[in-house]
């Protein structure tokens, strides 16, 4: 396994290994790696030749008050996860490799970026989309891989993606969860052991509205009602919103296509963000919902994930 920490270093690797025809597969993160991390990592060595993990603490989608300095760090076992996961190169760019003296091109991402989370951390995905840009110019890779944690993320990449004509297939790998559900996230780290246990009833009100949905239920308003049932343990509830899977649309009235339920919160002072995946049966999928969601729901049926609430 090779470590960079320049873009020129990385560039001229990668060229000898584009010129042999592999197929490059692209994990970009900000490090404290976990096993959510580690199944987008897996599923890029199983689809390609060589797999490129990026480690950047991106500056720019950090807004003011927020946690940039205190983002949990931990290379050396970043490094190790990457080395027994099978990865080709990790690229560590420092935030002036990437951000040079005088930079000032952005990328500014449409309405998909607006509500969620873009309408609580103004900026953020214009920092996402810029950076996610650039590591895409650099790294030039066939496939990148995201999780569905960060669902709006994916939606905001993949039209960047369409927009833009960028050359990458994007693939979305279902979320990771702990056992008793909570989704994997660095931001865990955070939680004491108190905050940690209060943590669980986002999942558990997200996957009973899921198994309601599941047996039948389509009124959108009832399936928020079960989820926000669950939630009366959070400190701040700064977003529970049913959307459309594809456009991030709101949804009124019944649920008839592909849609999440996503959630923001604070458990004391962290942030956690979450959601499912509430999806017709595929015979009524077009081309477009099942762009978005028909690799997620493979991946569910195949590991199990996402099942029913935890007891």
């Amino acid at each position: 396994m090779l470590t960079f920490r320049t873009i020129n270093s990385l560039t001229q690797c990668l060229r000898g290994y584009r010129a042999s025809g592999l197929r490059v597969g692209f994990v970009p993160t900000m490090g404290f790696l976990h096993a959510g991390h580690r199944a987008l990592i897996d599923e890029s060595v199983a689809r390609c030749d060589i797999t490129v993990v990026s480690i950047f603490v991106n500056p720019a989608q950090f807004g003011p008050h927020e946690d940039l300095d205190r983002y949990p760090r931990a290379l050396e076992q970043d490094h190790e996860l990457c080395r027994m996961a099978g990865v080709t190169m990790i690229f560590m760019p420092d935030a002036g490799e990437i951000y040079p003296p005088g930079f000032q091109t952005h990328v500014e991402p449409g309405p998909v970026a607006e509500p969620l989370c873009g309408a609580v951390r103004p900026g953020h995905f214009r920092g996402v989309a810029t950076v996610v840009t650039k590591l895409f110019n650099i790294v030039q890779p066939d496939v990148a891989f995201f999780g569905q944690k960060d669902f709006q993320q994916c939606a905001v990449i993949r039209q960047m993606v369409r927009d833009l004509n960028l050359p990458v297939e994007i693939v979305t790998v279902p979320t990771v969860r702990e056992p008793d559900g909570l989704a994997l996230s660095s931001r865990n780290s955070y939680l004491n052991a108190t905050d940690r246990e209060r943590a669980r009833c986002l999942s558990q009100g997200l996957l009973a509205a899921q198994a309601s949905y599941g047996e039948g239920q389509r009124d959108g308003q009832r399936l928020l009602e079960i989820a926000r049932a669950y939630m009366s343990e959070v400190d701040q509830l700064q977003y529970l919103e049913l959307r459309d899977a594809g456009t991030l649309e709101a949804i009124q009235g019944p649920v008839e296509r592909p849609a999440a339920l996503c959630v923001a919160a604070y458990v004391g002072t962290t942030r956690l963000i979450d959601n499912v995946l509430l999806t017709p049966p595929p015979t009524v999928l077009s081309d477009r919902d099942l762009e978005v969601v028909s690799y997620a729901v493979d991946r569910q049926a195949a590991t199990g994930a996402q099942g029913s609430p935890p007891s």
